[in-house]
């Protein structure tokens, strides 16, 4: 009997812990490392929770992330504040609601020291008043309106210019049951001259004399009867968003023909099939390139903000031609659709190549076919990882795709090919159980050498005799070649199939904006 068959630290089934490892149990009952807390509050902060995973629903993903959130506050809390601010204020994550919660719990649970800081971020993190509207109803979860809150939501409006605080009053009026008008009789903030007009005219309906001239044309917006004279007051001041337009004048063509020239990235993006369905985009139209022009504008699109995630979503659904809610249907124009391909790369900022050889794997099994990232409808953590494996496509001069489908198998992906031709690939692909060592053992098996293996995947696997680990061992000992392995965490759970004590493993958030520097940066190393 050869007792290494049933026990040895070179090669141990998935579904069994390694020898003298630190191994979790994972929701398939195969074994993985567990990601520390602050790991978790990353992926946590760039993925959220929204809508659960294929083995956690929202509630549980939720409240795991969120204990694992606490613990660092209790461990650190400043430093948990600061990393909220980084994520944030950079924009890396898709959605800001994670950061919102993770402040509104440092602002209620922390120590003096950690809520007083958090409370001063608050502007840094909030940054429009959707996102405040957003925190007063998450931190009375877990504190009362003490004064320490009020002033922190007083300095939020005294702070700003009085040309923001105006165009913040008028464009962002009210989200999850509050209002400036709720938040104002809260604070009670106490500036004199132009911002307390402005105060005066949210709390009491007053609009006197020496009210800022962004109010008076929001109120003519409002009193409008006719198109005419509401794309005349639109023409006139570029400042006028949708948002400020009645409801009842938005259907119509020359109404957007008015905003589009001045129309902010993210809002334009949102608005391409409302665009379309009222005639105003059309091939080869001048709306239509004007649409392409601003979304060539790389500069604009990283000093915006605007989220691979966003530009994705809404290429997803203006080429389905129709919304995911209501009855609105349009006919694509395939110049937008094209614009938009292109600027979800430009969205991930400069990426300079590694010039290293790359071995992409995705995984695209059925756990990765639950749930949705970010909470955004229809995109499964499938479907984005190859989104997230594209840009890698398109910046390294050296790279293969390859997909765990029945055992292993190419995923061509072309540098030219559009995201939505590869994502249907991808999505052709039959589902299997994911063996995340296939990669080190395939290379092995071919003779190919590679310098960083790059996995996208859940980490929930359990088959194969080998672990992931131990086949980029054995690889690196036969092959001679120190390669690396690079997990791409497209869920916000507690896994991962990179061992943590290994330098030349790591772990990356998936459609994390710094995600494609930090792989090319670690490959360099």
């Amino acid at each position: 009997m050869h007792y290494t068959t049933h026990f040895s630290t070179k090669e141990t089934p998935q579904s069994e812990r390694i020898p003298g490892s630190s191994q979790v149990e994972n929701s398939t009952g195969g074994f993985s490392w567990a990601v520390d807390d602050w790991m978790r509050l990353d992926r946590f902060l760039v993925l959220g929770s929204e809508g659960g995973s294929y083995y956690a629903s929202e509630r549980k993903l939720t409240v795991e992330n969120a204990e694992a959130v606490m613990r660092c506050i209790v461990q650190n809390g400043v430093r948990v504040v600061q990393r909220i601010v980084e994520v944030s204020d950079s924009g890396r994550a898709p959605k800001n609601d994670p950061a919102l919660f993770a402040l509104a719990m440092v602002a209620g649970t922390g120590n003096p020291e950690t809520r007083k800081a958090a409370l001063a971020a608050l502007p840094k993190v909030a940054r429009i008043g959707t996102h405040l509207f957003t925190f007063a109803e998450y931190v009375q979860a877990f504190r009362g309106w003490g004064r320490g809150l009020r002033t922190a939501i007083g300095n939020w409006y005294t702070q700003q210019t009085v040309d923001d605080l105006a165009y913040q009053l008028v464009k962002y009026r009210q989200r999850n049951g509050w209002s400036h008008r709720d938040l104002l009789r809260l604070a009670h903030p106490k500036k004199l001259g132009a911002h307390d007009l402005l105060f005066q005219w949210v709390t009491q309906g007053k609009r006197g004399d020496g009210i800022h001239d962004l109010v008076e044309q929001f109120a003519r917006l409002q009193e409008t009867k006719t198109e005419h004279d509401a794309v005349a007051i639109i023409e006139a001041d570029k400042r006028i968003t949708w948002e400020m337009v009645p409801t009842k004048l938005l259907g119509s063509a020359k109404m957007w023909n008015a905003l589009l020239p001045h129309m902010p990235l993210h809002a334009m993006i949102r608005n391409l099939g409302r665009m379309s369905a009222n005639g105003l985009l059309k091939p080869m139209s001048v709306s239509a390139k004007l649409v392409g022009e601003k979304l060539a504008n790389r500069d604009q699109i990283v000093k915006s903000r605007l989220h691979p995630i966003a530009v994705l979503t809404a290429l997803h659904t203006y080429k389905n031609g129709r919304g995911n809610l209501g009855k609105l249907e349009w006919e694509p124009v395939e110049s937008v659709c094209d614009a938009l391909d292109d600027a979800f790369y430009a969205a991930f900022g400069n990426v300079e190549p590694s010039g290293k050889r790359m071995l992409l794997a995705l995984d695209v099994s059925g756990s990765m076919s639950g749930g949705a990232v970010a909470g955004v409808k229809g995109l499964t953590p499938r479907i984005a990882s190859v989104a997230m494996a594209m840009v890698t496509a398109r910046t390294e001069p050296q790279y293969h795709v390859m997909a765990f489908a029945n055992g292993f198998v190419p995923l061509t992906i072309t540098k030219k090919e559009t995201l939505d031709a590869v994502m249907r690939k991808a999505d052709a692909l039959s589902m299997d159980g994911t063996d995340c060592a296939l990669p080190m053992l395939w290379a092995l098996k071919e003779k190919i050498s590679v310098d960083t293996f790059v996995v996208y995947t859940d980490s929930e696997t359990w088959a194969g005799n080998i672990h992931p680990s131990q086949a980029l061992a054995q690889y690196r000992n036969a092959m001679q070649i120190p390669a690396k392995l690079v997990v791409v965490g497209m869920v916000s759970n507690g896994f991962t199939v990179a061992d943590p004590n290994d330098r030349g493993m790591l772990d990356v958030v998936g459609f994390d904006i710094a995600a494609p520097n930090l792989i090319t940066n670690f490959a360099k190393e």
